[in-house]
């Protein structure tokens, strides 16, 4: 037993009760972080929103690489059918927008079970110069979708800079 006592208050003000509470300070620091390290996919020249953190919102987990001839977008989206799954673009911003029903319903002696979830979301990127928009292809398999942005002839061109003597 420890030596040391803490005083202990109770607060029945429900406008006060997240005050301290170490997990959502840890939740908010987390949450900072991610919002500011967001490096790697404003070094690939794409603009990633912030995520929300609202209660009830979807936010799929995306990755953003840059390979020789594209770049490739994937999109964890368990549970979900192509069918689900809208990928758009319109004014340089590709759109990726899904919506996930789902009724279950069983009848057994003695009970009646009826259940309901349901849920959508929206990532929005806003490509790079150099990708050939007409191009685009996306496919969907096993929870997972795939983007890919085929670069143009002009931005997979290297281009030799001489180095003059100073």
């Amino acid at each position: 037993m420890l030596g040391n006592k803490l005083p202990i208050s109770k607060n029945t003000d429900p406008a006060k009760v997240d005050d301290w509470s170490p997990f959502e300070n840890l939740r908010r620091e987390i949450d900072r972080l991610f919002d500011e390290w967001r490096l790697p996919s404003r070094f690939l020249g794409f603009d990633v929103p912030r995520l929300s953190n609202v209660a009830g919102t979807l936010v799929p987990a995306t990755d953003i690489a840059e390979k020789d001839d594209c770049y490739e977008i994937t999109a964890e989206l368990p549970g979900l059918d192509e069918k689900d799954v809208e990928v758009s673009l319109a004014n340089g911003t590709l759109t990726i927008k899904g919506e996930k029903s789902e009724n279950k319903e069983e009848k057994q002696k003695g009970y009646y079970l009826s259940e309901r979830r349901y849920g959508s979301f929206q990532r929005s990127f806003r490509i790079p110069e150099g990708v050939d928009a007409d191009k685009i292809e996306a496919s969907f398999a096993k929870g997972v979708l795939t983007v890919k942005l085929p670069k143009t002839a002009e931005a997979k061109a290297e281009k030799k800079i001489a180095i003059n003597a100073g």
